[in-house]
């Protein structure tokens, strides 16, 4: 059997650190809708790799078929006129380790593969990337997307803070807030130096920020002007908001490293709960008291270690 496919559907690949795998989970899970099966996935949902720090790249499949010939016969619709293309064989997949395509049978493949598309192969720039996958015992073929790491370019901001989270966590726990951004309006209201506000503007998300800290708000602005993006931060305390939000993201004041007391802890989320409909908090120290006591209920969770330092993040409605 081999037939083009007829509904859009993508598959995914993914990787992850052992100390990060119950942040990817929380952050797939909360993209996808669903808890993802290892390093491999399809879904009908449609996210650019590049938003978060664990998916590697997208097929968003054209043609699947039982069998490589049957993918061979299919691209063969296919016609470049004057663009150049690749074809790339994406080296993750489910098959048993006792049926692994080596490397030089991946690149045998895409060059055949490569034959039956009409058109000018360019394996160094080309217009168009085409990938190639197997899954489930079939094959998959399609457009192919890589992840350009954004994030990475993010670490190096003028404004640092010893404290503050890395670019990663902050990249996962925005998409984790905010898995469909149209229409959202979020709020960073303790953002420190920033790093929240940066990776969720990267994104296209509409979001502003503040901070009781003169200086830090300063580093804030810096850091987000930095990167060419705008963003309202404001001076102040949370108490001083009125206007309300879809979704608020608090980074904790941790008591390892301020004065915030138990009571300042929970005036931040009950007011969090005043703003913001739902809320990503995230805590060095467990606090499921006190955001019941706020109002909130914890609908999901995972946490981002290093070292022996471990973050909670809470997804709270």
């Amino acid at each position: 059997m081999n037939n083009r496919t007829s509904l859009s559907h993508f598959i995914y690949t993914y990787a992850c650190r052992v100390d990060e795998q119950s942040l990817c989970q929380l952050e797939l899970r909360s993209l996808f809708g669903m808890e993802p099966p290892a390093s491999i996935f399809q879904s009908e949902i449609s996210i650019d790799p590049s938003r978060s720090p664990f998916l590697k790249e997208r097929i968003e499949v054209l043609y699947e078929g039982d069998t490589l010939p049957d993918i061979l016969e299919q691209v063969k619709e296919i016609q470049m006129n004057d663009a150049t293309f690749k074809v790339i064989f994406v080296k993750t997949n489910d098959l048993d380790p006792t049926e692994k395509v080596e490397y030089t049978d991946r690149r045998a493949i895409e060059r055949e593969m490569g034959m039956h598309i009409t058109g000018e192969a360019d394996v160094h720039h080309p217009d168009h990337e085409f990938g190639l996958v197997t899954l489930g015992g079939r094959w998959f073929f399609g457009h192919y997307v890589k992840n350009k790491a954004t994030w990475l370019h993010h670490m190096k901001k003028p404004r640092s803070y010893s404290i503050a989270l890395s670019t990663r966590v902050a990249r996962a726990a925005v998409n984790i807030a905010v898995p469909n951004p149209v229409g959202i309006k979020a709020i960073d209201p303790c953002c420190g130096i920033g790093t929240v506000l940066v990776e969720a503007l990267s994104m296209g998300i509409d979001i502003v920020g503040g901070d009781i800290n003169p200086f830090i708000a300063r580093g804030a602005r810096e850091n987000i002007a930095h990167f060419g993006f705008q963003c309202q931060v404001t001076l102040g305390a949370i108490s001083t908001i009125s206007e309300h939000y879809d979704v608020a993201i608090i980074d904790m004041p941790y008591n390892l490293f301020s004065t915030t007391t138990p009571e300042e802890q929970l005036s931040i989320l009950q007011h969090t709960r005043r703003i913001a409909t739902k809320a990503v908090i995230i805590t060095i120290e467990p606090i499921d008291e006190m955001i019941a006591t706020a109002g909130f209920t914890i609908t999901d969770r995972g946490v981002a270690k290093k070292g022996n330092f471990t973050r909670h993040i809470l997804v709270c409605l």
